[in-house]
């Protein structure tokens, strides 16, 4: 290698920004530049002529010179990044990973090995956090569903046992002050039950719980049902609700564009007192445009980027009392994400707020009849007393005490039971059993699907049945579709609701 060439050389591996070797045929170091010496802690002068082994740790030598020669009759260059993770040897005798890319350089009868050296001690520290990290976040994920397993039931048992004492009370009370009091601790009850709901929606949403069930529906059904829920609400106050009607179908999770609507429906509700909450859908191309709108107090433009923030509320202190807890356009915004839809909003401070929802449109083919039978279902519920004999299963003992009361003193008789197979037994002995009203999750293993099965069988007739969980997923509802007469409600379900649901499958 002639003098100008060698010092070309020399000067391009010197400002090189890692460590550079040049090694011989017979692998002896012909040149280091200086992050050699800052990286391996030798002289300069006390490496070259030196072989290249002794930056490599003992147990390593032996390998690394075979290794060295395959590699001279290869001819192949390796890159940096190749993902090889050796290790080198400080002159104080300590070792740390390094990672190494290798070209030749020949010129006759010379031949030499370029050699650019990393240290990756920083780089594998962070995968090793980067590594806990993760199994951090896997053990919070897994601790979050058994949070979610536990609190879905925990939770909802003492309020379902309240709201079910509330409404007995309520038909008990004989004063105006016992009346009120009731009132209030009903108003408690629902407010408990809102923000558990919320909180629990929050949570499976972050754990991946809640699997989106895609395909045709009506809007038709779900619009009404949304206008008998809200109507009352409205009315008391004052305010004016309109939603319009409409023969078009999307083509989404029903229940989950129902839980979309329902918390916009309640957030206009809410922030509107003088005016209307109107709902309209319209085909816009293939897309269906929901349009939530409200005469309330509005968005101020700096806000709007914090409206989908959890527990945010648009002019509500910290400390403040308040209606709701900012919770449902955090809950609307996770869902539209997971459903891979559109939302817009518009506002005007004192002037209100327009949401805007874009759904795909169903497919061109006619509703079937199950699922023009389906919208039927949905149609307004006619009242009727009932005087029937009801079986109840329930392991909860708060929980079954308080329904139990509250179903007494509505007139029904009442057979209470606290296991499946005490159900049977009893359904059996008794012969007459009109409606079974069944928590889903019971004890031992056993569940109310199976235990009405159970009892169906026995009395040799498909007795209708009432089938009450905290379970919030589609393959509920379609579990509790695919059997004759049954009815699901979910907890925390007030006492009026529960009666109702009791009636309309009597009336059935």
């Amino acid at each position: 290698m002639n003098m100008l060439s060698s010092e070309l050389i020399c000067a391009v591996l010197e400002s090189a920004p890692d460590a550079m070797l040049l090694v011989d045929r017979s692998g002896a170091i012909c040149f280091a530049n200086k992050h050699v010496t800052e990286l391996f802690g030798h002289p300069h002068d006390a490496l070259v002529g030196e072989p290249v082994e002794v930056l490599v740790p003992q147990r390593f030598r032996g390998a690394h010179v075979t290794d060295r020669e395959h590699y001279q009759k290869s001819g192949r260059s390796r890159p940096m990044g190749s993902g090889l993770i050796l290790y080198g040897l400080r002159a104080d005798g300590t070792e740390f990973p390094v990672e190494i890319s290798l070209s030749h350089v020949v010129c006759e009868p010379d031949y030499f090995v370029v050699a650019a050296i990393r240290d990756m001690t920083s780089h594998l520290r962070v995968e090793h956090e980067l590594q806990q990290a993760r199994e951090h976040a896997d053990r919070a994920n897994q601790a979050k569903s058994r949070f979610l397993a536990t609190a879905s039931h925990d939770l909802r048992q003492p309020l379902q046992s309240l709201s079910l004492l509330a409404g007995t009370l309520r038909r008990l009370a004989a004063g105006p002050e016992a009346r009120e009091a009731v009132e209030s601790l009903e108003l408690a009850i629902r407010t408990m039950s809102r923000l558990v709901n919320a909180l629990l929606d929050v949570s499976k949403l972050e754990a991946g719980k809640i699997k989106p069930d895609i395909r045709d529906f009506p809007l038709a059904p779900l619009l009404r049902e949304l206008e008998t829920e809200f109507a009352g609400a409205a009315r008391g106050k004052g305010i004016g609700l309109a939603i319009d009607t409409t023969g078009e179908s999307a083509h989404s999770d029903p229940l989950l564009v129902g839980q979309i609507l329902r918390n916009l429906l309640s957030n206009a509700v809410r922030y509107t007192s003088t005016g209307a909450v109107t709902l309209s859908c319209r085909r816009d191309g293939d897309a269906l445009r929901v349009e939530v709108r409200d005469t309330g107090i509005g968005i101020p433009p700096d806000q709007l980027a914090y409206i989908y923030d959890e527990f945010y509320q648009v002019g509500v202190q910290p400390n403040a009392a308040r209606e709701g807890y900012g919770l449902g356009l955090s809950i609307v915004q996770r869902l539209v994400d997971l459903l891979k839809l559109r939302i817009d909003v518009t506002s005007e401070v004192g002037r209100g707020s327009t949401f805007t929802v874009k759904l795909p449109r169903a497919g061109a083919a006619a509703l079937t009849g199950a699922a023009r039978a389906t919208e039927g279902t949905l149609q307004a519920r006619t009242e009727a007393e009932g005087r029937q004999h009801l079986l109840l299963i329930e392991d909860d003992a708060a929980v079954l005490n308080a329904t139990r009361l509250l179903l007494r003193t509505e007139g029904y008789r009442v057979t209470a039971t606290s296991s499946a197979e005490e159900a049977v037994r009893r359904a059996t002995e008794s012969g007459d059993i009109d409606v079974i009203v069944s928590d889903v999750h019971l004890g031992n293993g056993s569940n109310g699907f199976d235990a009405v099965a159970s009892i169906r069988t026995a009395l040799g007739c498909p007795t209708k049945a009432i089938l009450v969980t905290g379970d919030t997923t589609s393959a509920m509802d379609e579990q509790c579709q695919a059997g004759p007469a049954l009815r699901l409600v979910r907890k925390p379900i007030a006492a009026d609701e529960l009666l109702a649901t009791l009636r309309e499958l009597l009336d059935a």
